[in-house]
């Protein structure tokens, strides 16, 4: 239910906008890697702009994620220390249980 009330008020209208702006930009516009020489072609592609920025989005989005996943590598590593203290502690408990059960005299049957 959630989930389909987030599609609804964020990505339907996120979406439509999407559409108008590549609607609004199909006009082919010159991408060039080389600013000193503009009419490089090996280095120039004609495009339209909504494909330009679409891919620009897309390029931002994946580099932020990155750049998220490496700074957050440092909180994984110390979840993945206190997980591995955790199983280490319990296993330690429960070979000490163990040996306290084998210790203790067992009752005289009734």
């Amino acid at each position: 239910m959630f989930g389909r009330l987030v599609t609804l008020v964020v990505v339907l209208p996120l979406a439509i906008v999407l559409i108008a702006l590549g609607v609004a930009n199909r006009a082919m516009t010159l991408f060039t890697l080389d600013p000193f020489n503009p009419g490089n072609p090996l280095l120039s592609w004609q495009l339209p702009l909504f494909a330009l920025m679409f891919s620009m989005l897309i390029l931002g989005i994946v580099l932020g994620s990155i750049a998220t996943w490496l700074a957050q590598g440092k909180h994984r590593r110390s979840a993945r220390n206190a997980r591995a203290e955790v199983a280490k502690l319990l296993s330690e408990a429960q070979r000490r249980d163990a040996v306290q059960r084998a210790a203790q005299p067992a009752l005289p049957a009734s």
